[in-house]
């Protein structure tokens, strides 16, 4: 039997996240204690008593779920025994410094990095995000690209679940036509900007830079990493598909498939929220899933 530990992304964080670890562990307590610090303002504050406003900026949200789920994993200990990891979106970074490919300070300092400059580069256009619900990946796929403009298939959540991302009137016209195909929705979602498009490029050279001059070391088991749904473990090969992430989809049925096929039975989401435990059963229904959001 084989153990998967799976990181969440934007999106799954609420008020009070990761309160009760800080009260009761000291090993977690020390790095939400170093995050204020390398962060310059109190992110801990506002994860345990911040409204839902504060905490859906870009450059809160990012830090607080990746401080979530790593703490986790530290508290853990000798618990914390994975065959192998990966995150969605942002948990990919959760997941690489978990598992040791990046040291707490490191990764926190990458995940700030990319938080602002998401945020930059969805002030540059007006871009958007959907979920379609109930069409084929490649339908989706078929469609986005007989659109005028900037969309494309972002996200595979889990079969029957995509999200599409790109300008805001392309995103629009293909809802229309998503629908048309035999979509049961294609509904907008409530975000800054088209994540995981090309519209992200501004955000990937920037990115790139802080990637290229931070140390990775090679991770204590194999990662699934977004881009490929493949699993890496050559620090390298895990710097070039955190560059290329940005602007490339999130494949996470995939990667479910492929961590299913080296014989993961049992995966455990660590930090806030379920959201990863949901698609996986959606994914596969015989293998174990269970989340952990304190200990």
């Amino acid at each position: 039997m084989k153990k998967a530990y799976v990181f969440p992304g934007q999106g799954a964080q609420y008020s009070g996240m990761g309160k009760d670890l800080y009260e009761s562990n000291p090993k977690a307590r020390a790095l939400f204690d170093k995050a204020d610090e390398i962060l310059g303002f109190k992110i801990s504050e506002i994860m345990f008593g911040g409204t839902d406003e504060e905490l859906k900026q870009t450059r809160v949200t990012q830090p607080a779920i990746f401080l979530h789920s790593v703490a986790l994993a530290v508290a853990l200990g000798e618990e914390f025994q994975p065959d192998m990891v990966a995150g969605h979106s942002l948990g990919e970074l959760s997941a690489l410094t978990a598992a040791g490919a990046l040291s707490f300070e490191d990764g926190l300092r990458l995940v700030s990095a990319r938080a602002e400059a998401m945020q930059k580069a969805c002030e540059v256009k007006p871009s958007t995000m959907a979920a379609v619900i109930a069409l084929a990946d490649e339908k989706v796929e078929e469609v986005c690209a007989g659109i005028d403009g900037v969309v494309v298939a972002a996200n595979f959540n889990c079969p029957g679940q995509v999200v599409i991302s790109g300008e805001v009137e392309s995103v629009q016209a293909a809802c229309v036509a998503l629908k048309e195909a035999g979509a049961k929705r294609a509904l907008p979602l409530n975000v800054s900007g088209a994540f995981h498009s090309p519209m992200m490029e501004p955000a990937r050279a920037e990115l790139q830079k802080a990637i290229e001059a931070t140390e990775f070391h090679a991770p204590r088991c194999a990662v699934y990493q977004n881009v490929d749904a493949q699993p890496h473990t050559d620090p390298v090969e895990i710097k070039q598909n955190l560059i290329a992430q940005l602007t490339s989809p999130v494949r996470w049925t995939q990667s479910v498939e492929r961590m299913c096929a080296d014989g993961a039975t049992a995966f455990e989401e660590l930090g806030p929220g379920q959201v990863l435990q949901g698609l996986i059963k959606k994914i596969n229904k015989e293998v174990e899933v269970s989340s952990k959001q304190t200990l």
